[in-house]
């Protein structure tokens, strides 16, 4: 991993590098490839925030972005990966 990763960038691009690994996905240059790296996605979210640390998250930071991920120990976009996944499954409204 690169060098200039902070540590919630190593370990989100980890645990989806892992998630590629364990569905022997291959190169994200093909058709198929889009379809891994979106599944990837929603894994590596559904892996890495948990419902009731979200929820907690949620309210204390009323919905700052940035300092939710912060707290959960994500990157931004993990944590809009999960919110998406929120929203397309009738949780919550964006």
């Amino acid at each position: 991993m690169a060098d200039w990763l902070n540590q919630r960038q190593r370990r989100c691009t980890l645990c989806h590098e892992l998630i590629h690994a364990r569905h022997h996905d291959p190169g994200c240059g093909t058709r198929y490839g889009i379809k891994c790296e979106r599944r990837c996605r929603r894994e590596t979210a559904l892996a890495l925030i948990s419902p009731v640390d979200y929820g907690m998250a949620e309210t204390v930071y009323e919905g700052n972005t940035w300092m939710m991920a912060v707290e959960l120990g994500v990157t931004v976009q993990v944590l809009s990966d999960y919110r998406q996944l929120l929203y397309d499954s009738g949780v919550c409204v964006q």
